[in-house]
C-alpha cells in the first residue's frame, strides 16, 4: 500500500509541475502564440495536452522507480537531476509563452534536453527501466527544440 501510494504521489507531483505551467501560460498560447509564424512541422494544438500529460505520466513513474532503490550516492545525484531536468522543462513554458522570449527560450529547451541526457544515463546505472521510459520524453524535447529554434527564426 505504501508502494502504490507513493506511485501516486510521484504522479500527481509532475503532473502538478506540468499544470502549473501550463495554467500560467495558457492565455499566451490562445492570444499571443496564434499570431506567430509557425513551420510547416507545427502540431495542432490540441496534440500538446495529451502528449505532455502522458510524459509527466511516465516522468512520474520513473522518479518513483528510482525513489525505490537503496539510497546511495547515484540515487542522490539521480534526484537532483531529475529535480533539475523538471525545474527546466517548468521554466521553459514561461520563458517561451509567457515572456515571449523565444531565443533564450531556445537556449533553456537545449540545457533540458542536455539534462534528459544525463538523467537517462544516471538512472540506467540505477533502474534500467525508469531510463529507458524517458526515452519518449527525449525525443519530444528533441522535437520541441527544433519547432523552438524553427519558430524563433520564423519571427
Amino acid at each position: 500500500m505504501k508502494k502504490a501510494l507513493l506511485l501516486i504521489l510521484c504522479i500527481l507531483f509532475t503532473l502538478f509541475v506540468g499544470a502549473l505551467s501550463g495554467i500560467a501560460t495558457s492565455d499566451s498560447i490562445t492570444g499571443w502564440f496564434t499570431t506567430l509564424n509557425k513551420p510547416f512541422f507545427n502540431p495542432p494544438n490540441y496534440l500538446f495536452g495529451p502528449v505532455w500529460t502522458t510524459l509527466y505520466i511516465l516522468m512520474g513513474i520513473s522518479f518513483y522507480l528510482i525513489l525505490n532503490q537503496k539510497e546511495n550516492e547515484f540515487r542522490k545525484k539521480a534526484i537532483a537531476i531529475f529535480l533539475v531536468q523538471l525545474f527546466l522543462n517548468f521554466c521553459w513554458s514561461f520563458l517561451f509563452f509567457k515572456f515571449q522570449l523565444l531565443g533564450i527560450a531556445l537556449i533553456e529547451i537545449i540545457l533540458i534536453w542536455i539534462s534528459i541526457i544525463i538523467m537517462i544515463i544516471v538512472f540506467y546505472k540505477i533502474n534500467k527501466t525508469a531510463a529507458l521510459i524517458q526515452i519518449p520524453y527525449l525525443l519530444w524535447v528533441s522535437f520541441a527544440s527544433v519547432l523552438n529554434g524553427a519558430i524563433w527564426w520564423l519571427n
